[in-house]
This record gives structure tokens, C-alpha cells and sequence, in this order.
């Protein structure tokens, strides 16, 4: 009997080790799946549980009462692909050497994605909707379905948005920004009249948005998943809210922007934000530059004079919110009706904010700004079956980098050499027990503004900036704010005595982070740049 058990037990082991890829581990007990949801360009407190008077978000609401919801999530620039790059490598944009879209770097390129560490874990790894990775971070990918027709390995939604036979009316709303149809569509070269804001209802039928076209990947996916002895990863990331500002008409409808009103939530037109009319005069100069009309799409200066065009633009940010919350709920359906939502990890977060009409600004002045909440403030909840406690809240200073070694530590996940040790912090002990991580400060930087934040403070630091010379506000100053006693941001108290003391404490944080943080890919693209060679930001 012995001699039998022994031979079976080879047998069984050897099947195992045939049956199984280099980059797999045997799989005994399934781990549980990874579905991060992800935005582009979410204003954190656009959303209903966050008390906003106006965005419906029933969705996102019930699921923030799931999960462990981080009050005091930072990206680390405001922009996509550098806050995109830390999420998927657990590194900082000075160390990537990546703080506008468009550059790479070594570190960019050797980097390992958590894509690659999910995949080297025997999970499938799936990636639909809009990813703006670069180098090493967009790999590790089983299958890949992109917005954009250059970027999708396995189907696109240019592509299938044509076969549905609503090309033209996609290109009618990406031109709303760009002026013309996106790159591989029969109107790339066809110019179409740009819209005020970005801003106009999208002709496009209910269920036919590039929103739709991700959940409906995903839901896709989640079918085919159910039964299957191999766990998932999948990033399931919506192009919206980010400008152009398209919503269906089912959406806009929801919201009553004819006059402002005391909000949607009181049976009224939508409410003005409270800062709304700052004056343009203490705004940072590329801001300044946007509300005096400098930008042909964001022109401000004519919304000022007929604000209809404002309540337009923040109502229709606000249904394409609403659009999102609706697809999440049907995600979150699917996994329920295939059994499997108790065994999925889910993640919500975006990777910067918008405007949202706060400092009487559109979007987010990508290439001038690095210190406001409304930008780097983000979205982030997580939910882990049966470990989170539901609808916990924390004020504790996490970032986008934090996210892959948590997964690594929550999920006992092996990983292969890195070329770059992580620089965010795991969470695990505050998710599943509640301990403290005690950070005292996180940065957010870009090549032209460094911002320290703790707890109650914010110190933003105009730098030189080398990338783009033009794009160098040192004669500005820098920016300080005090948060407690001024949540709004509009009072930056640089120059008071009283705040001397807090502003060394903060700029001794800055130097604590430089010497931290590698900053390999910073020092090669300034090396590469001393010579006066610039690039232009990509604000896509």
C-alpha cells in the first residue's frame, strides 16, 4: 500500500511540473482574482458617498460600503502615464525618469509591470480599455484590448465601434477636442469643428461609448473566467471622465443645467463650485494663461461672459462620472451572476483628477500645475472578500505605488529580479489589521513643480525645468496651503511669517524624499536634456 501511495504521488507531481509553463507555479489552492477598476480623470469628490450635491453614483457608493476606503490617495503626478507607470511598477516618476507622457528611459524600459508579476504567478492577465503604459510597464499582458486602433493586440474599440457602423459619430465627439477623427478612422484627416470645452452630447447610441465597449470586454472575460482552475488579473480601464467631454444624452439628462441650483441631490439644476470665481490674478501663470483664453479648446474667457457654457461643461463631467458608476455596476453584476465576486479582489481608482470647474478651470492645465486636491487628491478603494472591513475609512497618506507591493504581500506573490527596488509601501497591515503605516509626507512631482503633502499641509516647489524651458514658474513663487483652515486651496500663504516654521518642515520633507527615492531615470533625462533639447507634453 505504501509502495502504491508513493508512486501515485510521483505521478502526481510529475504531471504537474509537465503540465505547467516556465512561468507558472503549480496552482494547488486557486489564489483569488484581481479586477482593478480604473478611471481617467476622476475628481475624487465627484462622487455621491463623498456628499457631492449633484453626482449619482449608486454603484460606486455601494461599493465603497464593501471596502476599505482611502480618503488620503495622492497621485504622484498629475497626469496619465506617470501616475499609470507607478500603479504598474510600484516606482515614482523621478526614478522612472517619466513626469510628462512622452518620455523613456531605462528604467522605463526595464521595469517590471504588475502585469508580469501576475502572469509570473500562473494568473491570466487581461488589459481592455485605455492602458497609456510605457516600456516595461505594458507588458506581461495575455490579451490586450485597446481604445486607441494602434494599441490593441487582440481588437480595439475604433475597430468595433466601425463594424457597428458608428464611426463617424465617434469621430464627431473625439473632435470635440482634437478637431478631427482619431488616428486610424477614415477621418483622421477630416477636419470637424471643435466644441466649446471640449464639451457636446455625444451622438453615439446608448451602449456603443468607448465605456461601454471596456465593460463589455470585461463582462466577456468574467463569462469565460467563471470555471476556470487559473485566477485572473484584469485591468478594466474607462477613458472617461477625461476630456473630450462626450456624455449619452441618457446621461445628460440626468442632470438640469439650464441655472445654477442648489443640486441635483435637492431636486434642483446644478450647484457652482465653491471656488469657482477665484480670482484669475492668484492662479498660477499657465492657469492664468488658460482662463485669459490662451487655449482655443479651453476657452474660458468666452465661458465667463455666457457661464451656460460652464454648466454645460460640468454637468456633462459630471453624466460621464454617472456613465462610469453605471458600467461598474454591471461589471460588478457579472462577476455576481458567475459566482465569483467572493473570490475577486476589486480596486477602484483613476489616475488623476479634473478641475471640475474648481478654481474656474477645465480639465486639468496639465503642463502647469502639480499642487491642487482636485488634481492629485484620487479615488481609491479596495475591496478583499471576507478580509476588508466594509465601509472603513482611512485619512492615512497612501499613493498609486503602494498598490503592487500590497498585492505582492495580500496575495503571497513570488517575484521574479527586479532591476528597481519598489518604492511604495505595502498596506496590508492597515487593510486586513488596521496598523498604521506612519507616513508622514507623500510627493507629487513634475518636471516644472515638486509637492510635499502631510497630513494638513502642502508645500508646492516651482522647479527648473529643463524639459521645457517655457514651462519654468519660479518667478511665480511657490505655493503653500494650510488645508484645515483652507480645504479650498484659494489662499496660498507662501509669504506669511506665520507659516515659516511649516514650510521648512516641508521643504526638509522634499530632501528626505530626493535622497529616498533613486531618481535614476530623473538624472538621465536631464542629462540627456543639459544641452537645451526639450519635449513637448502629450496632455492625452
Amino acid at each position: 500500500m505504501f509502495v502504491y501511495n508513493k508512486l501515485f504521488y510521483v505521478f502526481i507531481m510529475m504531471t504537474l511540473l509537465v503540465s505547467t509553463n516556465k512561468n507558472e507555479i503549480p496552482n494547488i489552492k486557486k489564489k483569488p482574482n484581481v479586477l482593478i477598476l480604473f478611471s481617467d480623470q476622476h475628481n475624487k469628490k465627484t462622487m455621491g458617498f463623498e456628499n457631492h450635491p449633484d453626482v449619482i453614483t449608486p454603484n460606486l457608493d455601494k461599493l465603497s460600503k464593501e471596502s476599505i476606503v482611502f480618503d488620503r490617495a495622492y497621485a504622484t503626478r498629475g497626469i496619465c502615464v506617470p501616475s499609470r507607470m507607478s500603479l504598474m511598477t510600484g516606482l515614482y516618476p523621478r526614478t522612472l525618469g517619466l513626469m510628462d507622457n512622452n518620455e523613456e528611459t531605462s528604467v522605463t524600459d526595464e521595469a517590471t509591470s504588475l502585469a508580469s508579476i501576475f502572469q509570473y504567478n500562473g494568473y491570466k492577465t487581461f488589459a481592455f480599455g485605455k492602458r497609456h503604459l510605457k516600456g516595461g510597464g505594458d507588458k506581461g499582458w495575455d490579451i490586450r484590448k485597446e481604445v486607441h486602433a494602434e494599441e490593441g493586440d487582440h481588437g480595439n474599440y475604433l475597430s468595433w465601434i466601425t463594424e457597428q457602423g458608428y464611426q463617424s459619430e465617434f469621430s464627431y465627439d473625439w473632435a470635440a477636442e482634437f478637431g478631427r477623427g482619431p488616428k486610424g478612422s477614415k477621418d483622421e484627416n477630416v477636419k470637424i469643428p471643435i466644441a466649446d470645452l471640449g464639451t457636446r452630447i455625444s451622438k453615439l447610441p446608448f451602449g456603443y461609448s468607448m465605456e461601454a465597449y471596456t465593460a463589455l470586454e470585461t463582462i466577456k472575460m468574467i463569462d469565460q473566467q467563471k470555471n476556470s482552475d487559473q485566477p485572473f488579473f484584469c485591468f478594466s480601464s474607462f477613458y472617461r471622465p477625461h476630456q473630450p467631454y462626450n456624455p449619452i444624452k441618457k446621461f445628460m439628462d440626468m442632470y438640469d443645467v439650464s441655472k445654477w441650483g442648489e443640486g441635483t441631490k435637492l431636486k434642483s439644476a446644478i450647484k457652482i463650485p465653491a471656488s469657482f470665481y477665484q480670482p484669475t490674478k492668484d492662479l498660477p501663470p499657465l492657469l492664468q494663461f488658460q482662463r485669459n483664453g490662451g487655449n482655443k479648446v479651453w476657452n474660458m474667457d468666452k465661458a465667463f461672459k455666457n457661464e451656460q457654457l460652464w454648466r454645460d461643461f460640468i454637468g456633462a463631467y459630471y453624466a460621464l462620472i454617472t456613465e462610469i458608476d453605471y458600467y461598474v455596476g454591471e461589471i460588478l453584476i457579472a462577476l455576481d451572476k458567475a459566482n465569483i465576486k467572493e473570490e475577486t479582489i476589486i480596486i477602484y481608482t483613476t489616475d488623476h483628477g479634473d478641475f471640475a470647474g474648481n478654481h474656474g478651470m477645465v480639465e486639468k492645465a496639465a503642463a502647469g500645475h502639480n499642487v491642487y486636491e482636485d488634481i492629485l487628491n484620487i479615488p481609491l478603494m479596495i475591496r478583499i472578500p471576507g478580509k476588508t472591513v466594509r465601509g472603513k475609512h482611512t485619512a492615512e497618506l497612501v499613493t498609486l505605488t503602494d498598490i503592487m507591493p500590497t498585492l505582492i504581500d495580500i496575495l503571497d506573490l513570488k517575484t521574479p529580479k527586479l532591476n528597481n527596488k519598489l518604492e511604495g509601501l505595502s498596506l496590508e497591515k492597515l487593510i486586513l489589521k488596521g496598523k498604521s503605516i506612519e507616513r508622514e509626507y507623500i510627493v507629487s512631482e513634475s518636471w516644472f513643480q515638486s509637492t510635499v503633502i502631510t497630513k494638513s499641509k502642502k508645500l508646492g516647489i516651482m522647479q527648473e525645468n529643463l524639459v521645457n524651458p517655457k514651462q519654468d514658474y519660479r518667478d511665480f513663487g511657490d505655493m503653500f496651503f494650510d488645508r484645515i483652515t483652507d480645504p479650498l486651496e484659494i489662499k496660498n500663504g507662501i509669504n506669511d511669517p506665520k507659516n515659516k516654521k511649516d514650510i521648512e518642515i516641508l521643504k526638509g520633507y522634499f530632501n528626505d524624499f530626493k535622497n529616498k527615492v533613486s531618481g535614476l531615470g530623473f538624472k538621465e533625462i536631464n542629462n540627456k536634456l543639459k544641452n537645451g533639447n526639450t519635449k513637448n507634453e502629450n496632455p492625452r
